[in-house]
């Protein structure tokens, strides 16, 4: 299925990277394909999560269309917050 990136991911996808965290969109778009947890946000929006480096994970917080995924933003966050043993 086709991902789609809203203006605000990219901005944030660059914010980012200028700020030295490695994200790309195909870092992002292998978290939506291939997430390793998925919960449900606001407005029943879908967030993929997926192991980022020792002590973070990405999150994408994105729609699912009829014809495509459309993501609404990215953010990394702590594993302690989002993986409980």
């Amino acid at each position: 299925m086709l991902i789609e990136f809203s203006p605000h991911s990219l901005l944030k996808i660059e914010i980012l990277r200028s700020h030295g965290i490695d994200v790309s969109k195909e870092i992002v778009e292998n978290v939506v394909r291939s997430p390793d947890r998925i919960d449900v946000g606001y407005n029943d929006r879908l967030i993929a999560q997926k192991g980022f480096d020792d002590t973070h994970v990405l999150r994408v917080v994105y729609e699912v269309l009829p014809e495509k995924k459309y993501v609404i933003t990215v953010y990394p966050a702590r594993r302690s917050r989002y993986e409980k043993n």
